[in-house]
């Protein structure tokens, strides 16, 4: 994902402190810490040729990444359903290739649907959308809505009317990127309200030149976050310590689930990086939650 990306010279000048405890946060969570908090950390991708030889067996063929995939991780962004809608068979296929391992799905919406034209003519797309998506069955998570960067505030009611038409039975997260929703608070509480009224979560994003995407504010006890990271990176690592504090914070308040996806410029480091992260949580939150296994190579002395 470009979104937000900046040179490696301007890194060192950005501040990536995390905004913790926001006020609106208390009129969602109990305060309370949650008996058990539900954990996904996955990436935006299910395989990499790179990663053969590091978590998947020697000589994996493409068409078996998936499987893999889902013995190592407990979740995936599916972004390729923001390209096409899919037919039931390729979902199902998915989906059997994952069974059994406690593993989601979190789709993207169609583009179709996001991107082009007024949502206000998008209920019959919409349907068939989730239509699509919902032969995942168990394994389909929350369904993760993406504003294109121009759909700005002049657009809010027909934003807000969408919203209020989605159906209920599914969990939705959405994500604006457009500069007007965070520029004036005034605008981004209205925003939050509607999406608390309505039970639909709100996307953090932390990237490195849009700060404000990373606003930390949830709408419902539940949070999704996208990382965009650059491989790696040393900031990469002082950034998912952040984030582990935040996560830290935020169980002891009452969250009750997080989905949190990388996107990497170099994504042959996913697993490193997820790693890192998986193993902080653990200890920090005395959690278990499921990280990639690498292959020990047998060294001949």
């Amino acid at each position: 994902m470009e979104f937000g990306r900046i040179s490696e010279n301007q890194y060192a000048s950005i501040d990536y402190t995390l905004p913790i405890n926001q006020p609106f946060n208390t009129t969602v969570l109990s305060g309370n810490m949650s008996k058990e908090v539900s954990i996904y950390i996955g990436c935006s991708k299910w395989g990499r040729s790179e990663w053969v030889g590091k978590i998947f067996p020697k000589a994996t063929p493409e068409r078996e990444y998936l499987p893999h995939y889902a013995h190592h991780f407990n979740s995936l962004e599916l972004n390729a359903t923001h390209y096409k809608i899919y037919d039931r068979r390729t979902v199902e296929k998915w989906a059997e290739k994952s069974r059994g391992k406690g593993f989601l799905y979190c789709p993207k919406m169609y583009q179709g649907i996001t991107h082009e034209g007024s949502l206000s003519s998008k209920h019959v797309l919409t349907d068939n959308f989730l239509s699509s998506v919902t032969y995942f069955e168990e394994q389909l998570g929350p369904i993760f809505i993406q504003l294109s960067d121009n759909f700005g505030v002049k657009r809010k009611q027909e934003l807000f009317d969408y919203i209020e038409r989605l159906p209920v039975r599914v969990p939705f997260f959405l994500e604006v990127r457009n500069h007007d929703w965070f520029e004036r608070q005034e605008i981004r509480e209205e925003l939050l309200s509607v999406l608390r009224e309505f039970h639909i979560g709100s996307v953090i994003t932390d990237t490195y030149s849009r700060r404000e995407c990373a606003h930390m504010q949830l709408t419902v006890p539940k949070t999704l976050v996208r990382f965009v990271g650059q491989g790696l990176h040393a900031t990469d690592y002082a950034r998912i310590d952040l984030w582990v504090e935040a996560i830290k914070n935020w169980m002891g308040q009452g969250l009750e689930s997080l989905y949190f996806f990388m996107h990497l410029a170099e994504e042959s480091y996913f697993p490193e990086l997820a790693t890192y992260l998986i193993d902080n949580i653990n200890e920090q939150c005395k959690t278990n939650i499921r990280k990639p296994s690498f292959i020990k190579h047998n060294l001949l002395f």
